[in-house]
């Protein structure tokens, strides 16, 4: 028993450290990879690099979206969408 006494306080700080960092992060990306695997074609988004816009087609890992008043489209990846506007905000 006197032996495992001095691997109780690595394993505290390993277990403080999962549940201070490793899963809240995980939970975050979960969240994000839910986000994107339910994007519609309508929705409002913001992309990463702070572009607003319309997307208009959806197809696979490539997203169309309408932005600016003249309407102009870009192709962008499904990863580089950051953030889906809802209609409360």
């Amino acid at each position: 028993m006197q032996q495992f006494t001095g691997l109780i306080i690595p394993f505290g700080f390993l277990a403080i450290l999962y549940f201070m960092m490793i899963r809240p992060q995980q939970k975050k990306e979960k969240k994000i990879r839910e986000m994107r695997s339910n994007l519609t074609v309508g929705a409002d988004i913001i992309t990463i690099g702070g572009i607003y816009g319309k997307i208009t087609k959806i197809k696979d890992d490539v997203i169309t979206i309408e932005v600016g008043a003249d309407k102009t489209k870009l192709v962008i990846a499904r990863w580089a969408i950051g953030n889906v506007i809802t209609k409360e905000a």
